[in-house]
């Protein structure tokens, strides 16, 4: 028998801007773009009553709650500890699985012959909010499915155990919302079809639901019946590094463009060096006002430097953008990423050069990530969402969706 703990820091940014400004506290708080065209990426419960959920348009949750505090956001801040709870975790249990910035998979088999699993669970939770200062809360059980829904059920900064044995019970009263997987859509097509609560979904034949959602019917239905035999993961670092940026107004301005891609490749290879990483393919993103998106990718020795990113970067900018239309959004990613070892080792350049950076970065590493940039980025004031290499999932910036 498996023993599986999912842990979830509870409005992980919230809680973040929560901690550096205490005057936060008990206030209705919205982060995501602030711009009409930006969605919401999180939000305080406070918030939440008002009928706010995350990825809704940040135009209509200011109109439902017109005395939010609307902060876009600082992806350092969430990265930092994101990192930090990353940590603790890693110290204290044999196995565990990352499964974005602010969730996590604990394995827990096999360790009740020593203090008992909901010991150690529980004193996991009580260490990260100790060192941490942030909130968060726990499900236990057999497996994957029911410890992710019963984490939602203890919210907020709460936990909860599901014995073995108890799975389906603890299922059946709630919304088949609930049952990872089933998105908007799904929901949709189960309601039509008057199902609304997981019992329902227990109570029929697995054959019926195979029929109507086809594949995702056998999966939706195991997990009703509180059956899932996927294992948690080791975590493991993410291969690729890439954020994008979409613009509230189309835009033909060149010297914009060329700006902000410049800032966009400078801020990349900076957090590959924080990372000690290096890469060997840069793919470029454009997509126009008609949304026809167009994609370059481009192999180089593996760096991490300015010098040799952003010309690259620049040049292909110069053979994708051909169509002269107005463009909605541009973006950057690295990818075929390794370790690079001591910052020193990064590059194939002169002593000076080497100084240079490591000036640099010590800098930003003191006073944000743009605390230094270049002068033709300097005018672009946001980059856009991030999707840093180190295991985290799109962390906020301006804009969240493109």
């Amino acid at each position: 028998m498996f023993t599986i703990s999912h842990l979830d820091l509870d409005t992980f940014f919230v809680s973040v801007e929560r901690l550096m400004d205490s005057r936060l506290n008990g206030r209705p708080i919205l982060i995501g773009g602030v711009t009409d065209r930006g969605v919401v990426a999180s939000c305080s419960y406070e918030a939440r009553k008002y009928g706010i959920h995350s990825a809704m348009p940040m135009k209509q949750a200011r109109n439902l709650c017109p005395e939010a505090v609307v902060i876009r956001g600082n992806s350092a801040n969430y990265t930092k500890y994101s990192r930090l709870v990353t940590d603790i975790i890693r110290d204290r249990v044999p196995i565990f699985e990352k499964s974005s910035i602010d969730e996590f998979y604990v394995d827990l088999t096999g360790m009740d012959k020593f203090f008992g699993c909901l010991q150690i669970a529980s004193e996991l939770r009580q260490t990260i909010m100790r060192e941490s200062g942030l909130p968060i809360s726990f499900g236990m059980s057999t497996n994957k499915t029911v410890s992710k829904i019963a984490t939602g059920e203890a919210k907020p900064n709460n936990q909860l155990h599901i014995l073995k044995g108890t799975e389906k019970p603890f299922l059946a009263p709630l919304s088949v919302k609930k049952i990872p997987g089933v998105g908007n859509k799904t929901y949709q097509t189960l309601c039509n079809l008057g199902v609304k609560q997981i019992r329902t979904v227990q109570e029929m034949p697995e054959e019926m639901m195979e029929r109507v959602l086809g594949k995702s019917g056998h999966s939706i239905w195991r997990k009703s019946n509180g059956i899932d035999p996927s294992p948690v993961v080791p975590y493991n670092e993410r291969k690729s590094i890439s954020t994008e940026r979409t613009f509230d107004r189309d835009t033909t301005d060149m010297e914009k463009l060329r700006g902000i891609l410049v800032a966009m490749a400078e801020n990349l290879a900076f957090q590959l060096r924080r990372g000690q990483k290096l890469t060997a393919c840069i793919t470029l993103k454009l997509r126009y006002s008609d949304f026809d998106t167009r994609t370059l990718q481009a192999r180089l020795p593996y760096t991490a430097a300015d010098h040799v990113i952003i010309p690259r970067v620049k040049e292909m900018f110069e053979k994708l953008y051909n169509r002269r239309l107005l463009v909605r959004l541009i973006g950057v990613r690295f990818s075929h990423l390794v370790s690079g070892g001591h910052q020193i080792n990064l590059f194939d350049d002169t002593e000076e050069m080497v100084n240079l950076y490591q000036a640099l970065d010590k800098m930003r590493n003191k006073f944000g990530d743009r605390a230094v940039v270049r002068a033709t980025g300097i005018e672009a004031r946001t980059i856009g969402r991030s999707n840093p290499f180190n295991g985290e999932p799109p962390a906020l910036l301006a804009n969240r969706r493109s």
